[in-house]
């Protein structure tokens, strides 16, 4: 097992690189995410590689990847989606309707199973002549890869995704499934450490950034928040994991209930279900056409609720 001293480097490295706490208690985590990387690395065991990271550049960013990745599933918990498609999408519909187009932010992506999840859906539910973009972003740049190139193994594909969608969306890729060029080409990826100041991004209409915050501390999870109100729309939506609020944390944020889901709103904004106030998105960069389906809601998923970085 790793050592304290070891253990105790590597959770000041997340918490300098990312913000991201890193408790006693997670040492068995640590372990088993920087073997298989001490071992390509020649080194004996996960303390000789803890030594590495202090002298190799390369070797660090390694690291902290395999720290921050966790796992996801599509459509995961089901009720955020419901909300999305049923609660979010029609205001959004009237009030963007001198634009027709969508802004999304799939914060913390992971390996993109949110982002393209969210594609489906609006492939399903968009009007005629509406386009849409997800801006997926991560901390981790092989989890970016991962989304650019939209290809997933059998058991991936198991956690969550209904076998209607997996057929009219995916073709097999070998071993694998890969996404359709149609929804891939919604998709724009971009690096982002959400603790670090922010890059140039668009104004969003509904940012997803479920199971972050959980990680960070409270001022850092404040600083987020407020960072996050300056790249929403005034009628825009945010939502974030079951087990996290706005609450006591930054009271630019207001709190509506769709079904079992609170979706967090910049204060002022009208109720979901009234009339929005219209807000001119960025202009999108070659937002891709829409072909859309008649069809609405999601499908149930059996998928377990797995641990993840974002989605």
């Amino acid at each position: 097992m790793i050592s304290p001293t070891s253990f105790a480097y590597v959770a000041d490295l997340l918490r300098r690189e990312t913000a991201m706490l890193c408790e006693p208690g997670k040492e068995y985590l640590v372990e088993a995410r920087l073997l298989p990387l001490a071992r390509s690395a020649g080194q004996p065991d996960v303390d000789s590689y803890v030594s590495l990271l202090g002298r190799d550049p390369s070797e660090r960013a390694k690291a902290i990847d395999a720290l921050t990745i966790n796992e996801t599933s599509w459509f995961r918990d089901l009720a955020p989606y419901q909300a999305f498609t049923e609660a979010m999408l029609p205001p959004l519909l009237e009030a963007r309707a001198h634009v027709k187009h969508l802004e999304i932010w799939s914060a913390a992506c992971s390996s993109g199973q949110e982002a393209y999840s969210l594609t489906m859906l609006l492939k399903e539910n968009l009007p005629p002549g509406w386009t849409a973009r997800i801006h997926a972003t991560d901390v981790s740049t092989a989890m970016l890869e991962r989304v650019r190139a939209g290809r997933y193994s059998q058991v991936e594909m198991n956690r969550g995704m209904p076998a209607q969608r997996l057929v009219t969306w995916f073709t097999r890729a070998g071993n694998e499934w890969e996404v359709s060029p149609e929804l891939r080409s919604m998709v724009t990826t971009q690096h982002l450490n959400l603790a670090a100041p922010f890059p140039p991004m668009p104004v969003f209409d509904i940012v997803f950034l479920r199971n972050v915050l959980i990680y960070f501390d409270m001022d850092t999870k404040r600083d987020i928040l407020r960072r996050v109100s300056s790249r929403i729309s005034p009628d825009g939506y945010l939502l974030l994991g079951s087990s996290e609020t706005t609450l006591d944390l930054d009271d630019a944020w207001t709190r509506e209930a769709a079904g079992r889901v609170w979706m967090h709103r910049p204060r002022g904004a009208s109720p979901a279900g009234t009339a929005a106030r219209p807000a001119s998105p960025a202009s999108p960069a070659s937002p891709a056409s829409t072909t859309v389906r008649a069809t609405a809601g999601v499908a149930q998923s059996t998928a377990p609720a797995l641990s993840q970085t974002g989605a």
